[in-house]
């Protein structure tokens, strides 16, 4: 299995400089990631460092709380697209969900879903480690009735990432029509293939070139460092 091309290479630690974001793309193009993920504000400098590579370039919306209104979080979704951005993953609203107010969760989705109008994909981060089962299910069947194009485990930045059990489960809730993303702690390649076994379709890294080295017997040198 060619695991580079499911990661996605991610910086979203807030002290990342352009430096960081700039290196970051050329060890994605190097490596062939599926995609560099930042925040907004690296949107263009990470869209003109990659263009014309094949890797895309990804960005956060309503990161990491998910507490924003969801006018907020379309717009951010639409400024980020008009300024290169190819995938967008957004924080869904937590609070709402738990309180069950399901229609609120929904609209919140498909404001960015339409937001992206078909632009870019939709990846939609629900958290795992905030939820029961029953939430988890819940929302990755209003993700998929918003018609987003995956569900997402964690943002890395709550109380715990991304888990075999989580993955399998939100895979069987969503089916194999939308993608399953595994974020949040995964620091090498057992666990990487553990993700993938379990129905992540994509990873969010920040330690893929580790991973990728780990694959293939090389020695590692460190990654960029961040808690994702």
């Amino acid at each position: 299995m060619d695991l580079a091309k499911y990661i996605d290479h991610t910086v979203l630690k807030p002290e990342a400089t352009e430096d960081v974001v700039r290196k970051l793309c050329r060890e994605a193009k190097e490596y062939g990631f599926a995609s560099v993920c930042v925040n907004p504000c690296y949107t263009s400098l990470a869209a003109e460092e990659l263009q014309g590579s094949g890797v895309k370039t990804c960005v956060v919306i309503g990161f990491p709380l998910g507490a924003n209104t969801k006018e907020v979080k379309a717009f951010e979704a639409r400024q980020a697209i008009e300024m290169g951005a190819q995938e967008v993953d957004m924080v869904i609203n937590i609070g709402a969900l738990k309180d069950r107010k399901y229609d609120v969760v929904k609209e919140d989705i498909k404001a960015v879903v339409e937001a992206a109008k078909g632009r870019a994909l939709v990846k939609v981060i629900i958290e795992t480690c905030l939820l029961t089962d029953e939430e988890k299910i819940k929302a990755c069947e209003l993700a998929k009735e918003a018609d987003a194009d995956f569900v997402k485990t964690s943002t890395g930045f709550s109380t715990g990432g991304a888990n075999a059990h989580d993955v399998a489960l939100m895979r069987k809730t969503v089916g194999e029509g939308v993608g399953v993303k595994a974020s949040g702690g995964i620091r090498d390649y057992k666990t990487s293939v553990q993700m993938m076994e379990a129905g992540a379709s994509r990873l969010g890294l920040s330690a893929g070139i580790a991973i990728i080295k780990e694959a293939r017997g090389e020695s590692n040198t460190g990654s960029s460092g961040d808690k994702y």
